[in-house]
């Protein structure tokens, strides 16, 4: 149950929103072998991570574009490495997206997107899906998640100190990282299935995006 009910709520976008699996036919195309996709991810949330300990400023298509050159052996294509880079602007949301961003604005929070991708990206899933109008702001990260910074600088830009603040992930890691920074956490288990055991709870739990909002806006008993 979530300590106190929070003004704004805060989406992650990929894999929470805009689920990744989609980019899978692009690596067929390209001849990446399936399992890479995986490897991939992977190999870009250690890069993302490494950036978040070490300050780095590389930008979010640097790190896309790194991690499938180092799990390809460098061998990959230009035009087959555009295509993956493309496909991050042309995912589809997941079903539920929609009513969750709905449920929070009907509930009296502020809404607005934080991802680890750049803004303008954000922005171009949000109007291609038809749900730029649910979202108030599309926040630009502050330096990397899961570092303190990226959440922090969100509460700030909403105005609302981060114990009223609240980020809906898929991410456990994305989780912990909020509430680290001292914000309000609400993870979907449609994506990990179990919460990590390495990290503290969140302070809400759904099966989806939806659900997770409920248990986010649900009053204290």
């Amino acid at each position: 149950m979530t300590p106190r009910r929070p003004d704004a709520v805060v989406f992650d976008v990929l894999d929470t929103l805009f689920p990744l699996a989609p980019l899978e036919w692009r690596f067929r195309e390209a001849g990446i072998p399936r399992v890479l996709m995986a490897r991939w991810s992977d190999h870009l949330l250690r890069d993302v991570f490494a950036l978040a300990l070490t300050g780095g400023t590389r930008s979010f298509e640097d790190a896309v574009r790194g991690a499938l050159r180092d799990i390809t052996g460098h061998q990959i294509a230009p035009y087959a490495e555009d295509s993956v880079v493309e496909g991050l602007s042309e995912l589809d949301p997941r079903p539920e997206a929609a009513a969750a961003l709905r449920a929070a604005r009907e509930g009296g929070s502020r809404v607005a997107v934080l991802g680890t991708t750049d803004a303008g990206t954000a922005r171009r899933l949000l109007e291609r899906s038809g749900l730029l109008e649910q979202v108030e702001e599309v926040l630009t990260p502050s330096g990397w998640k899961p570092a303190p910074g990226a959440y922090l600088s969100a509460a700030a830009a909403l105005g609302s100190p981060p114990e009223r603040v609240a980020l809906v992930t898929a991410h456990g890691w994305d989780a912990a990282g909020a509430s680290g920074a001292g914000l309000l956490s609400g993870w979907s288990s449609h994506l990990e299935g179990r919460f990590p055991l390495l990290f503290g709870q969140p302070d809400a739990c759904g099966r989806d995006l939806a659900e997770t909002v409920s248990a986010l806006l649900t009053p204290e008993r």
